[in-house]
């Protein structure tokens, strides 16, 4: 993640000038040669074969692509009306700011003018996962605004305003082109990855031969690998465990080119212990990974996977970590059956599942408007990422991923918070973790961690050797059969 400073504002938006003009320079540049208007001022001919691939990429590809990429989300089944009322009551208590609350979820309206079937809709969306007005859900969504009136301290106007509330898996997916030489670029860090792992003792166990072709842009060392996954769409990284005295790890990644931005902390982690290593898994989440791939697995269906590789390597107990996105798939694999029992302890690092009834991580990921750097780098990159974007947009359902800290009560977990983290309220996370970090064991350790990184954005705790140092010291702490508090 980027600072923001003057000249990495400057660079971060030259590259995205540069990588949003090839496109449509390419385009018009074939147009012109094409009508023989160019005949004088011909380009050299690699750079004509590359602005003649660009042409046919967008037109060939894209524009199916981005129109194949609105398809409505397949919602999952709706709760059950006694489970939805609990978790209105729950959400609504868990709101330090209800107008700011109000504000952001309908796109920074002012409060005063969402009226009352405005909020209807927002709710129809947020707990009913439909647009459409059932009358059946009437007294029930009247309820729902009677209790959130108490709780704001006034009556919700009736009647419509027009303003508009986002609405995540309904409303249109928004990405941006994507230009072969970026995924040229892609390619490259994925290839700098594969080698830098390898030297560093992991193994790569690979997709089937059939998914290798599921993924753009394709990656070489599918081909070579010699192990294949027992999940034969799910790739990762694999380290032998065989330390006594501590358990194995399991690593899920953010949102990013993959695995790049953790290749220091992963080479650190797996340093040779007094008696034996420690096992590493670290699954490649290739929907958020900036590919063009098959769309994010359904939560049952990538707990299933993780299970299978899990049990190939016989990981009956195990330490989970995770970053950012990887939260998700953590609060997933708490609540899996089959998983959940060989959890032993968690490190989250700039959780997004947090409080995520909270606006600001769909706000600040896919609404903002952005300023600084880091906001641009955000922007584009990530945002604007056609698998990434539809992951957000139709395969992300806030109420199947929220991690309540009753969801980490009953083991050992810390979390690791950015004070200025560009996604998450940060503060208001903190406060709610610490509410409940004074429960002990028996034997006299804390439970529940929450370490402050003063300082950081999101991601940065990965990217200084101070702060990986602490990170890393952490995981090995709680990765000990015998924690020491």
């Amino acid at each position: 993640m980027l600072n923001n400073t003057t000249g990495e504002y400057l660079f971060i938006r030259g590259c995205i000038i540069f990588l949003r003009s090839i496109a449509p320079l390419s385009i018009s540049y074939i147009t012109l040669l094409s009508l023989g208007l160019l005949r004088a001022y011909r380009l050299p001919l690699f750079i004509e074969i590359i602005t003649a691939l660009e042409t046919v990429w967008y037109a060939c590809f894209w524009i199916y692509r981005k129109s194949y990429l609105q398809r409505p989300a397949v919602h999952p089944r709706l709760y059950s009306e006694e489970t939805r009322r609990k978790l209105v009551t729950r959400c609504i208590g868990l709101i330090p700011d209800y107008e700011a609350y109000i504000s952001k979820w309908f796109l920074g309206a002012d409060p005063t003018d969402v009226k009352r079937e405005n909020m209807k809709e927002f709710f129809r969306w947020a707990f009913f996962n439909t647009a459409v007005p059932n009358p059946s859900h009437d007294e029930e969504l009247a309820d729902y605004i009677r209790q959130l009136e108490r709780a704001i301290g006034r009556k919700i106007e009736p009647g419509r305003s027009d303003v508009k509330c986002l609405r995540l898996t309904l409303d249109n997916v928004v990405i941006l082109h994507r230009s072969l030489v970026w995924y040229f670029c892609v390619s490259f860090v994925d290839n700098l990855t594969y080698f830098w792992l390898l030297f560093q003792g992991f193994q790569f166990y690979r997709m089937s031969l059939y998914y290798t072709f599921s993924v753009f842009p394709p990656r070489l060392q599918t081909l070579v690998g010699t192990s294949p996954s027992p999940a034969p769409d799910l790739s990762y990284w694999f380290r032998p465990h065989t330390s006594k005295s501590k358990l194995p790890i399991l690593f899920l990644h953010g949102i990013g080119i993959g695995l790049y931005p953790y290749c220091h902390f992963l080479a650190e982690l797996k340093q040779k212990g007094i008696d034996g290593d420690v096992g590493i898994i670290a699954v490649e989440i290739m929907p958020i990974s900036f590919r063009i791939t098959s769309e994010a697995t359904e939560k049952d269906t990538l707990c299933k996977k993780i299970l299978a590789v899990l049990d190939h390597h016989g990981f009956d107990e195990f330490v989970l970590v995770s970053h950012s996105y990887g939260s998700i798939i953590t609060t997933h694999l708490l609540r899996d059956p089959y998983v959940s029992t060989r959890i032993s302890s968690m490190v989250i690092i700039d959780p997004i599942s947090i409080l995520l009834h909270h606006p600001d991580v769909a706000y600040n990921m896919m609404i903002r408007q952005p300023q600084t750097a880091q906001e641009w780098q955000l922007w584009y990159f990530a945002s604007k990422d056609a698998g990434v974007a539809h992951t957000l947009a139709r395969r992300f359902f806030w109420f199947e991923n929220i991690l309540w800290r009753e969801d980490i009560a009953d083991r050992r977990a810390t979390v690791f918070l950015s004070e200025r983290d560009l996604l998450v309220n940060t503060p208001e996370v903190r406060n709610y973790l610490l509410e409940d970090s004074r429960k002990e064991d028996v034997d006299g350790t804390r439970r529940l961690s929450v370490v402050w990184c003063k300082g950081l954005d999101h991601g940065q705790v990965f990217e200084t050797k101070k702060w990986r140092g602490r990170l890393l010291d952490e995981v090995r702490k709680i990765s000990s059969k015998r924690v020491v508090s």
